[in-house]
């Protein structure tokens, strides 16, 4: 049975809760940790119990349908509720067993055949099989299907080669593509693939983004939208998938008692809190037991106070700006290179991110050492050069760009900040960039619809899992938001296109290296980007946590997280 509290410790934990500072600004102008500490002294902190864990996010989720939301950090969250046929292996983002046992692929690299694990049912009681695993993909892919309209699902792309999927018995099923498709299994570890209750499905229609029934090692308890989002862990008896994989899961599964001191973690909560200063604040008040994304300043200041830990770690990550090469100044492949001449990647990473990134060059990210053209460097900053090309493309007195900029968001690290030292490098150079930000949601809404006369430029940053991922879904010509994707600066290649769809089908390894080493120095010269820095991922939690771990793929398990004390349903101070 899973814990409840007392009612005492519920209202407790409501003051927690509903205690500010929240608002972006209330901390303007702090900028050292002791005097952050001391703001919150005035608000009485209950410390979460030791069963509890709240995790501060950048944002409120948009949907916690995996395969409606294309934003970490909701993944980081169905990443605990739900679970695909397969998961990357910890520490890498090799495919390994989740939800299907095994799993046999064809000579020809056309056909999949997965063998299910038996006994897992969802949260809402209904049982998971193959049937529950065709549903989940037809959903997405076949306009037919009755739940078809409870999208959209703008990552359906990763599994459009799917010609048909067969159920062979109640834990067999195959899929058939129309061609070789070398992400296939790295795809369906991406949350795009997790697996849904068909149960919920029909229950809830397109709402069910709100009611979330997976078979993960958490379930879903509650949404109070701007304030949290609860998970309690789900029963042990049904929590079959994962255990030939996540033998750390275990022990928190096995008996949910205090054990030296440690609690397993029954509950978790994540609470959106977009200004990066009061996540510190709530950090060090002890309101929040971890936070993600916080400014490069703090996670400095934090590697050398008491009381916390810091977990960094490399992963497939790429901070760009799309530039608009459909129309305005832009569309001149001279003026997309004098900004990139112009900006200084190194003294961005080195001076505003403060080493918490380091330079990037074109649209694979180094952490596919394999795939990444060893052979590319990133742009130095050039201004003469810059200067001549805008020049030549008739803007010698200099233009103006609209640049747009989110205030907080996934992966995004610091971006007013990195505007700001974008925008001086340009100034520097005749370009007046105008910073026109926006909060992260409304962000994504209007980058996503794709840029216009309105939008010269625009920040952005994706985590990805395969090389394919990015090229495909934001450099094709088909990849424009009117068809589906992501491809907002409308850049457009046949040259591109073709070495995109070849290395796709190319199983061999090293022959897909070789197309992607090709792609990026076509891209490189082309510009459609300017591409700045791959982050260090970080994460900030207290001392008392233990059993966290970064992914390569960024994703936060939580399955294993213990906290120090005994759930007794007390709280300290």
């Amino acid at each position: 049975m899973l814990h409840k509290q007392s009612a005492g410790s519920n209202q407790r934990w409501r003051r927690l809760i509903a205690c500010g500072p929240e608002q972006p600004g209330v901390l303007f102008g702090v900028a050292v940790l002791v005097g952050l500490a001391l703001l919150v002294t005035g608000c009485e902190r209950m410390r979460p119990p030791s069963d509890t864990l709240v995790v501060a996010q950048v944002a409120e989720p948009r949907s916690l349908d995996p395969q409606v939301t294309t934003a970490l950090n909701d993944f980081r969250i169905l990443v605990n509720l739900f679970e695909g046929l397969v998961r990357y292996q910890p520490g890498t983002l090799e495919p390994a067993p989740a939800l299907a046992e095994s799993w046999q692929i064809s000579d020809d690299g056309r056909v999949y055949t997965f063998k299910l694990k038996d006994g897992v049912r969802f949260h809402d009681g209904s049982r998971f099989d193959a049937e529950a695993v065709r549903f989940n993909f037809q959903r997405m892919l076949d306009p037919e299907h009755p739940y078809h309209d409870t999208g959209p699902f703008p990552l359906a792309f990763f599994f459009e080669t799917v010609a048909s999927i067969e159920v062979l018995d109640r834990l067999t099923v195959r899929f058939r593509l129309d061609q070789p498709f070398a992400p296939f299994l790295s795809n369906l570890a991406y949350p795009a693939g997790l697996i849904v209750s068909p149960t919920a499905v029909k229950r809830w229609g397109d709402q069910v983004g709100r009611h979330p029934s997976g078979t993960g090692p958490f379930r879903f308890v509650d949404w109070r939208p701007g304030e949290r989002v609860r998970l309690e862990r789900f029963a042990a008896d049904h929590l079959a998938s994962n255990r030939s994989l996540r033998e750390e899961q275990a022990q928190p599964l096995a008996g949910l008692q205090c054990d030296s001191g440690r609690a397993s973690v029954r509950t978790l909560i994540f609470r959106p809190i977009t200004d990066p200063m009061t996540r510190v604040a709530e950090l060090l008040a002890g309101g929040v037991d971890l936070a993600l994304e916080l400014s490069p300043d703090n996670v400095a200041r934090f590697r050398e106070r008491d009381g916390f830990q810091v977990l960094e770690a490399t992963g497939p990550h790429l901070w760009f700006l799309i530039l608009n090469t459909r129309e305005g100044p832009l569309s001149d492949v001279r003026v997309r290179r004098a900004v990139n001449l112009a900006i200084d990647r190194q003294v961005i990473t080195d001076d505003v991110l403060r080493k918490t990134a380091v330079p990037a060059a074109g649209p694979v990210p180094e952490a596919f050492d394999w795939a990444n053209n060893p052979e590319l460097r990133p742009y130095r900053q050039d201004r003469p050069a810059a200067r001549r090309l805008l020049a030549e493309a008739g803007y010698e007195n200099g233009l103006r760009l609209r640049f747009l900029v989110p205030r907080g968001g996934s992966g995004m690290l610091d971006p007013l900040a990195m505007a700001t030292a974008i925008q001086g490098d340009l100034g520097r150079i005749g370009v007046d960039a105008e910073i026109r930000s926006f909060e992260w949601n409304a962000y994504l809404a209007r980058v996503n619809q794709g840029l216009d006369t309105e939008a010269d430029m625009a920040e952005m940053a994706w985590m990805t899992n395969d090389p394919d991922t990015l090229p495909y879904l934001a450099l094709r010509c088909d990849a424009s938001p009117e068809q589906g994707g992501f491809n907002s600066g409308y850049y457009c290649s046949r040259r591109v296109d073709a070495l995109i769809a070849q290395a796709r089908r190319a199983t061999d390894r090293d022959e897909r290296a070789r197309l992607y080493h090709q792609l990026e120095r076509e891209v490189h010269q082309d510009v459609p980007w300017a591409v700045i820095a791959s982050w260090r991922q970080n994460l900030v939690a207290s001392a008392e946590v233990s059993g966290l771990q970064l992914e390569p793929s960024f994703y936060l398990r939580l399955g294993a997280v213990t906290k120090q004390g005994c759930a007794s349903g007390t709280d300290s101070q």
